[in-house]
């Protein structure tokens, strides 16, 4: 009897560390299955909607929202601007590990092919707008325009809950591919590359 008093004692006593086991083992498998490459855009802090976002929105061959934002040097630049040519717009942030990987791809892509039609635009959901975007473009050597997120172009874009979120979009406007997460170079060139040979 007095053995089975001890028993109960001793859980009574250290049912706390269960439950903080329990709980730790719980968190645990949420990180290891959203480790997909992206970062989680609710969890920043960037006013980004936190809505569940399938991973070609809007449907591919549907037209590309048009939007007007402004970039890190100040300008007005929109979508429709770039009619005729092949754009990526890339949502990301500074903060995010893989958009960080992706960006010296987005430098050498745009390089390469801008004199052949092709546009590369990145759409920051950073909180710190301008303050956070500039030093980081000039540490990476960014060439392309960086534009600051607004809540109603992230709306018109299905939401964003992951990044870095990318859309390519061909010479008539059209979504023709989206991706959630990290891609390597050359899944976008590929596209790019396709996209410029069509009429």
């Amino acid at each position: 009897m007095a053995h089975k008093e001890k028993q109960k004692s001793f859980l009574e006593k250290n049912i706390h560390l269960v439950v903080i086991a329990v709980v730790a083992l719980v968190v645990g498998a949420v990180y290891l299955n959203k480790s997909d490459g992206t970062a989680n855009a609710s969890t920043s802090t960037t006013g980004v909607p936190s809505q569940s976002v399938p991973s070609a929105t809007p449907d591919d061959g549907k037209t590309a929202p048009d939007f007007t934002l402004m970039s890190s040097d100040g300008k007005q630049v929109s979508l429709s601007d770039y009619k005729g040519k092949v754009v990526v717009v890339d949502f990301w942030a500074t903060w995010c590990p893989p958009c960080k990987a992706e960006i010296p791809d987005f430098i050498k892509l745009y390089s390469q092919y801008k004199n052949d039609g092709f546009q590369m635009l990145g759409i920051s959901v950073d909180q710190g707008g301008l303050k956070a975007v500039v030093p980081f473009m000039k540490q990476y050597g960014v060439n392309y325009p960086i534009l600051l997120a607004s809540d109603q172009v992230v709306s018109a874009y299905g939401g964003i809950q992951g990044i870095p979120t990318t859309f390519v979009i061909d010479k008539h406007g059209k979504v023709r591919a989206a991706f959630e997460g990290y891609r390597p170079a050359s899944v976008f060139e590929d596209l790019v590359q396709k996209l410029l040979k069509e009429k």
